[in-house]
């Protein structure tokens, strides 16, 4: 059974604030690929991105070498000036670390692209130590089809160091890159949010967790991808890979922001989820470790429930019924009182009625259905509770 997420229940906004002006200061550059390489060695330049890691396979990693040695034209990086001298990546990830890659002379091994992403986000880049590590990668030699009339690629095959004639040539290509910063209102970066949000990358426009990833990167962030992987979730949303868009962990989101609180809600799903995160960037190592704790918990409390408990129309998971749930359970958890014995058909069941649904169909964001599916649902699950407990 294949995963179907319903947009409306994770995307759809109403009453949203509408700001009427943004003064936003946009710079074009031209960065040469030494000087990129150099950024992303120093730390300047953070990488995460919308995919979770470096994703191209060598094949189409050497071709973008091979346009930049050939003075082709490559599209444009879009960087977030988080601060001084300190950019995050909204577009362009994979182009950036294929340039230094290259230039590193490794192109890294599938396996290991994740732990490789932590390294290069530490601010101290790929160690000597690191870049040698043949568990981690291979020799990056480029790749490239033979030409039409049959005959090699007279760049196949050649390293960095072997450019020999064509390195410098390399060394000064340029990739356009556009620096943006929100000057006013001063009370965020909602302006930057919004104009990616509307960006056509690759004729996919951006969805709002995907530029979340980059806006709001954090060792709370991070570790919203372990969360994803976890395999009673996996079970749970009937798919073993995580959601190439990210609508997983935008779920996973949406629960944790909820039962963080909902004093902030003011009908807008988007700039609730943005406020916690930007919240959650300054979240101490003991916060991180027990928004995992509270996590796993939970998934291992509904791990034995029925895996369509969360399907209650059978063909669709209910992300609403979802978090309201996880609510409701680590507010019964922070009360000690016993949930492991709750009825999971009994929960199914009240997804599909009337008093839940009432509160999540049209406008299913609006601050009172909001409230007021998560009273629903608490009020009963205590009931459930107290059912188990007598």
């Amino acid at each position: 059974m294949s995963t179907e997420i319903s947009v409306d229940e994770i995307d759809g906004d109403d009453d949203q604030e509408q700001i009427s002006e943004y003064d936003i200061v946009s710079s074009p550059n031209d960065f040469n690929t030494l000087t990129i390489n150099s950024f992303i060695e120093q730390g300047a330049i953070q990488t995460p991105g919308f995919q979770r890691n470096y994703v191209w396979d060598i094949k189409r990693a050497s071709k973008l070498i091979e346009s930049l040695i050939l003075g082709l034209p490559v599209p444009q990086v879009f960087l977030y000036e988080e601060n001084r001298n300190r950019f995050l990546v909204i577009d362009g990830q994979q182009r950036l670390l294929t340039v230094h890659f290259f230039m590193k002379g490794r192109f890294p091994r599938r396996e290991k692209r994740s732990e490789l992403r932590k390294a290069l986000n530490s601010g101290g880049g790929l160690t000597p130590e690191l870049l040698a590590d043949d568990a981690f990668f291979t020799p990056f030699k480029l790749q490239l089809p033979k030409l039409p009339n049959g005959s090699a690629n007279r760049f196949s095959r050649l390293s960095y160091e072997t450019l020999d004639d064509y390195q410098n040539q390399f060394n000064l290509r340029t990739i356009r890159n556009v620096i943006v910063k929100q000057v006013n209102p001063k009370d965020g970066d909602s302006s930057i949010f919004e104009m990616f949000n509307r960006l056509n990358t690759g004729g996919v426009n951006l969805n709002t967790q995907e530029i979340r990833a980059s806006l709001y990167h954090s060792d709370f962030f991070e570790n919203l991808f372990t969360l994803n992987e976890h395999q009673a979730w996996r079970k749970i949303l009937h798919t073993e890979n995580p959601d190439f868009r990210m609508r997983d962990i935008e779920i996973i989101l949406r629960a944790l922001a909820l039962n963080h609180g909902t004093d902030s809600y003011s009908g807008s799903m988007t700039s609730f989820i943005n406020s916690f995160c930007k919240e959650a960037q300054g979240f101490a190592a003991s916060q991180v470790a027990q928004v995992s704790d509270d996590w796993s918990w939970f998934l291992n409390l509904v791990s034995s429930w029925d895996e369509l408990t969360f399907w209650p129309g059978r063909t669709k998971f209910s992300a609403l019924l979802f978090e309201s749930v996880y609510c409701s359970a680590q507010q019964l958890r922070s009360e000690g009182r016993d949930v492991t014995r709750l009825d999971p058909a009994k929960i199914a069941a009240f997804g599909r009625s009337e008093e839940f649904s009432a509160f999540s169909q049209e406008g299913s964001t609006k601050t009172s259905n909001v409230r007021g599916r998560l009273a629903a649902t608490s009020t009963f699950m205590r009931s459930l509770a107290e059912e188990v407990s007598r």
